[in-house]
């Protein structure tokens, strides 16, 4: 039985492009674990003596429950070890990414001021609110930007000639 301040139920539209999105987090996260691993793999060396080998399994088992903001600066400081060209401009996508994930994921949504649209209603760490109301239109751009960049990390990944299948994977 719905309360009287109960949010009102989302839009099929909406609340479709509300779960693509969110997929593709779970995919961008995927691609920053196996890049970390296929970068920081790289930087070790082939004759990489065991105790250093131990410690970056241990880091690398540790990553599978690290939070997208953290392997976001991982992947970012794993760029700049290996000098990635174009790993600035990526590594500010995958920040701005990171704010919309949070919002998308932790929103209540209220009607808009417009037919179609819907108000994300989310405070930040910073106290900072969103100020603009969404469509599904604007979300699917959110997941659109996160799959481009996830397709950039693991091209980055490739690069590497380690195929990424990092320890953490499941099955």
């Amino acid at each position: 039985m719905a309360g009287p301040d109960d949010p009102e139920r989302l839009p099929d539209d909406m609340a479709a492009a509300i779960g693509h999105a969110v997929s593709a987090f779970g995919f961008l996260e995927e691609a920053l674990k196996r890049a970390i691993f296929s970068l920081t793999r790289k930087q070790l060396g082939e004759d990489a003596n065991e105790r250093d080998l131990q410690a970056w399994l241990r880091r690398i088992e540790d990553i599978a429950d690290d939070t997208l903001g953290t392997l976001i600066d991982s992947f970012a400081a794993a760029m700049r070890q290996e000098r990635t060209p174009g790993r600035d401009a990526l590594a500010a996508d995958l920040r701005a990414i990171r704010l919309m994930r949070n919002l998308l994921c932790h929103a209540s949504w209220r009607p808009g001021s417009q037919p179609g649209f819907w108000h994300p209603t989310f405070i930040n760490t910073r106290g900072e609110r969103y100020p603009d109301d969404m469509n599904p239109a604007a979300v699917q751009a959110v997941h659109a930007d996160t799959m481009r960049a996830a397709r950039q990390v693991l091209s980055i990944m490739r690069g590497t000639g380690i195929d990424g299948e990092w320890i953490g994977r499941d099955g």
